[in-house]
């Protein structure tokens, strides 16, 4: 039921560009574009985390994710610090409560190759608009599949 002033409930009005998980989603990935740890540190909510991808992978064998600035600090130095370059393609964004999904691929600079991660990637917010939470669907199969020279 709408408010009795008139205006729509927040879910019938989204600010779709200062909702505050598009905003921390964003300043990820523009942490990642200028290469810049500490600012995509800086960027997580204290309890932080990352599941990239989701479950197990080579990044995290038992696929429960990377909590805190320690275990978020390796994950960067374990991934994103390896490539030369990642590119962010959404085709699609939804956002529901504090959270926002975005439809599309990922892809990954590394050692003259690229691979594409075709995927659903999950960035929720905190109060204080902190990233609170970073998830990544892809499948690894697939993307290795992807791989290609640069």
């Amino acid at each position: 039921m709408a408010p009795s002033d008139g205006e729509l409930p927040p879910y019938l009005n989204i600010d779709r560009e200062n909702h505050a998980a598009v905003l921390a989603g964003r300043r990820s990935r523009e942490a990642v574009e200028a290469r810049d740890k500490d600012a995509w540190l800086a960027n997580f909510a204290a309890g932080g985390t990352v599941e990239d991808p989701v479950g197990p992978s080579m990044f995290d064998e038992e696929g429960v994710g990377h909590r805190g600035p320690e275990q978020l600090a390796a994950f960067w130095d374990k991934t994103i610090g390896t490539t030369e370059k990642i590119d962010f393609v959404f085709d699609k964004e939804i956002i529901c409560g504090d959270e926002v999904a975005y439809i599309g691929k990922i892809v990954t600079h590394i050692g003259g190759h690229i691979t594409e991660a075709d995927g659903v990637f999950t960035y929720k917010a905190d109060a204080n608009g902190d990233l609170l939470a970073l998830r990544a669907f892809w499948e690894v199969e697939k993307t290795m599949q992807s791989l290609r020279p640069a």
